[in-house]
């Protein structure tokens, strides 16, 4: 299959192009959401709070705040960007161009993990303002977050081809990724919890995302490494493959 990968570069550029046009609220808002967090959860509240793991409380959480506004970015990027395709009907000029259906996904995927990125730097860089920020290694970091980004994008692809109004975008965003994100162990280490709780923690992907970029900055585990990188290829993987299948279909976007 012969891959237009000027197809795919246009996309990527427009949903970059598209991100800095309302910068203010795809970078700076969850940079201020991000510094809040960091002020609030690790400074003020971390300031009586022993060490974590054998780390001060701020950098225990600061990867879990990133982690959190990453995923938020990735979703509204892919979710927003499609929906108004859909919207203003401009995805049939995508569907009748030279274009395969994995070249569409990979072209909001990329745009909207390059978003993720963005907004990462931009919060390590508050981060090392707190003295929150360590890397321990540098090359996972990028793997977690590029991954992480990915799986969110195509979330957001799926939901922007579900949804029938604006306010059903953000309905598994506020009904199951808020939720499981927060239970995934961002602000606490699993080690705190009732080993029952422990055991469904560990059932939850969520916790295997705040896990692998944890591990990745301070060097410290408290899941399985292996078990973490299959589940994230595996949504990665499994994600990617559903929504090709539903743009080849043409779900929620032919007459």
């Amino acid at each position: 299959m012969r891959v237009n990968w000027i197809g795919i570069y246009t996309m990527v550029r427009r949903e970059i192009e598209r991100t800095f046009r309302v910068a203010t609220q795809t970078l700076l808002s969850p940079v201020i959401s991000a510094a809040l967090y960091i002020f609030i959860f690790g400074y003020v509240i971390g300031s009586n709070i022993q060490e974590v793991a054998g780390v001060s409380y701020i950098t225990f959480v600061f990867p879990g705040i990133l982690m959190l506004n990453i995923i938020g970015a990735a979703f509204a990027s892919s979710s927003s960007s499609l929906y108004f395709a859909r919207f203003t009907r401009g995805v049939e000029e995508i569907l009748v161009a030279p274009f395969s259906y994995a070249g569409m996904m990979f072209g909001y995927m990329f745009g909207a993990v390059l978003r993720g990125v963005l907004v990462a730097i931009l919060i390590m860089i508050v981060g090392l303002f707190f003295g929150a920020v360590t890397l321990a290694n540098p090359l996972a970091f990028l793997f977690y977050v590029a991954t992480v980004s990915g799986i969110f994008a195509l979330l957001g692809m799926f939901v922007a081809l579900w949804a029938q109004s604006f306010e059903q975008l953000t309905v598994l965003n506020t009904f199951v990724i808020t939720p499981l994100t927060y239970l995934g162990g961002i602000f606490y280490s699993i080690s705190m919890l009732p080993e029952t709780v422990q055991f469904l923690t560990r059932l939850n992907p969520f916790f295997y995302f705040v896990d692998g970029i944890r591990s990745s900055m301070i060097g410290i585990s408290e899941a399985n490494t292996g078990i973490g990188v299959l589940v994230i290829l595996g949504l990665l993987i499994g994600l990617a493959i559903l929504v090709t299948y539903v743009f080849k279909i043409g779900w929620r976007i032919r007459a």
